[in-house]
């Protein structure tokens, strides 16, 4: 499990253009850290991301577990990530507060 904390780290660092991987269709892959932890025994997770505005972490895996994904997840998360991107704001609130979504309650304020 990644912390909160740990989440608001790589949002910074995709803001900063920092150990992230453009995937296209507003998708990233993202090196994360661990507990504790530097990188380089961390995790990758797969973000959709648009500046200021979004960014929902939809997938992650350990390094050690799995190198990338294959050419079927990458076309999901694609499209996934298209059809986020879609949603306004509102309805992410509205989704955040019926359960669908889980929000990082410090990068909200």
């Amino acid at each position: 499990m990644l912390s909160d904390s740990i989440l608001l780290k790589t949002i910074d660092n995709m803001k900063n253009h920092l150990s992230a991987s453009r995937l296209g269709s507003g998708l990233f892959k993202v090196r994360t850290s661990k507990t504790g932890e530097g990188k380089s025994s961390g995790f990758r997770t797969i973000l959709v991301f648009k500046e200021s505005d979004i960014a929902i972490f939809v997938y992650g895996f350990a390094k050690n577990e799995k190198d990338n994904l294959d050419e079927g997840e990458l076309r999901f998360f694609k499209k996934l990530s298209k059809d986020l991107l879609k949603i306004d704001k509102q309805k992410f609130l509205e989704l955040t507060k019926n359960g669908e979504f889980l929000s990082i309650e410090e990068y909200l304020k």
